[in-house]
C-alpha cells in the first residue's frame, strides 16, 4: 500500500464518522419572537393592544380622601366630622367593528369611611356601547351638574341599569334610555315595585356657550321632571345657570318643586379656580328620616337657600386639591342654618 492510497482511506473514514456524528448532534430552536406591548393610538392616549389581540385597553383611576365636616357625619349623628378616602380604578376597551368602535368599560370602588361604618368595594359602572346604544350600569344624564360643590340638580341616585340610545352630530347630542330605578332613595312610595323611568335628553356646544335639556318620567310614582343647564364664558371665568322642575317627588328630581342654581367659574390662575355658587329651592320636599336616610313623601310649603364656594387647585400633574364650603337656611328636620364642606386631595393616573 502506497502513501497515496492510505491518505484517500483516512479521508474516507474521516467523513463517514463526522457524517454519523452530524446526524447525532441536537440543534437548538429558533426562540420564539417576543411579542411587546404595542402603543394604540386610534382612540387617544393611555390606550395598549391587549397582546395577541386587535383590542386596545386602557386603565386609568384615582385615589382620593377627604376630610368632612358638618352636621350627621357619623351613623349615630354625634360625630361633626369624618375622614374618608376613595380608590377607584377604570378598565376601558375599544376594538373596531363594522358598526364603529365596540367599548366596553368597568368602573370598580372601594370607600373606606369607618364614621359611617361605609366602606367596602363594589361595581360602580359596567357597561357596553357600540353605535350610539349603552347598555348595563351607568350614570343617567341626570348626573351631570355645575362645575362647582354647590348645586344640588338631581336626585340622591343617578345610577341605574339602562337602556340607552344617543345620537351624536359634531357638538350635539340627543337620547333617549330606559331606566331600572329599583335601587332609587324614594323605593317603596309607589303600589308597584316594578319601578322603570323614561328620560330623554339633548345638549351641545356652540363657541363659548354649552347647554343642556333633559327630562324624566318615573312609572312608579307617575311624576316627571325636567332640568335645562347652560354655561357660557364671560372674562375670566364660566357662567353657569340650572334650573329644575318636578311634578312630584320621583327619581330623577326630588329635591322641591323646582329651583335655580348659578355659579361663576374663576380662573385665577392656570392651576388655580374659584367656583361661588347659590341656589334657591322652591317648596322642598318633605319626608322621614331614619339615620342618614331620608324618604321622601311629597313637597312642603318651605323654600330653602343655599350658597356657597368652591377652590380647586392643581398642585402638580395629576395631583389636585379642592376645598368646599357650603351653607343652607333650613335642614332636614328643624329651621336653622348649616355649614357643611370638605378638604379633599385625590391624586389621578
Amino acid at each position: 500500500m502506497n502513501i497515496k492510497s492510505l491518505l484517500l482511506g483516512s479521508a474516507a473514514a474521516l467523513a463517514v464518522v463526522s457524517g454519523a456524528q452530524a446526524a447525532d448532534a441536537v440543534v437548538a430552536a429558533e426562540p420564539e419572537p417576543v411579542e411587546y406591548v404595542r402603543v394604540c393610538d386610534a382612540y387617544g392616549t393611555g390606550y395598549f393592544y391587549i397582546p395577541g389581540t386587535e383590542t386596545c385597553l386602557k386603565i386609568e383611576g384615582y385615589i382620593r380622601t377627604e376630610v368632612r365636616f358638618g352636621r350627621d357625619q357619623s351613623a349615630n349623628g354625634v360625630s361633626d366630622w369624618s375622614f374618608w378616602t376613595r380608590g377607584n380604578v377604570q378598565f376601558t376597551a375599544k376594538s373596531d367593528t363594522e358598526y364603529g368602535p365596540l367599548t366596553g368599560v368597568i368602573v370598580l370602588q372601594t370607600d373606606a369611611d369607618n364614621a359611617t361604618d361605609n366602606g367596602g368595594t363594589y361595581l360602580d359602572s359596567a357597561y357596553i356601547d357600540i353605535a350610539g346604544f349603552r347598555a348595563g350600569l351607568f350614570y343617567s344624564w341626570w348626573d351631570d351638574g355645575l362645575s362647582g360643590e354647590t348645586d344640588n340638580l338631581a336626585s340622591y341616585s343617578t345610577l341605574h341599569n339602562s337602556f340607552r340610545y344617543q345620537y351624536e352630530s359634531g357638538d350635539f347630542y340627543a337620547g333617549l334610555s330606559v331606566d331600572e330605578l329599583e335601587d332609587a332613595i324614594h323605593t317603596g312610595l309607589g303600589e308597584d315595585g316594578n319601578d322603570l323611568g323614561i328620560a330623554a335628553g339633548l345638549g351641545g356646544k356652540a363657541g363659548a356657550f354649552s347647554y343642556q335639556l333633559i327630562g324624566g318620567y318615573d312609572t312608579d310614582t307617575e311624576e316627571g321632571a325636567i332640568r335645562g343647564m347652560a354655561t357660557v364664558a364671560i372674562g375670566p371665568g364660566t357662567l353657569g345657570l340650572a334650573a329644575a322642575w318636578a311634578s312630584g317627588p320621583n327619581a330623577y328630581f326630588e329635591e322641591s318643586e323646582w329651583t335655580i342654581a348659578a355659579e361663576y367659574a374663576i380662573q385665577a390662575t392656570d392651576k388655580l379656580k374659584i367656583t361661588p355658587g347659590v341656589q334657591y329651592f322652591d317648596n322642598v320636599k318633605n319626608g322621614t328620616r331614619d339615620g342618614n336616610f331620608v324618604s321622601t313623601t311629597d313637597f312642603s310649603d318651605v323654600d330653602v337657600w343655599k350658597a356657597g364656594v368652591t377652590v380647586d387647585y392643581q398642585i402638580v400633574e395629576n395631583f389636585y386639591a379642592k376645598a368646599s364650603v357650603q351653607w343652607q337656611d333650613r335642614t332636614f328636620t328643624e329651621d336653622s342654618d348649616t355649614v357643611s364642606g370638605y378638604f379633599r386631595l385625590q391624586r389621578a393616573f
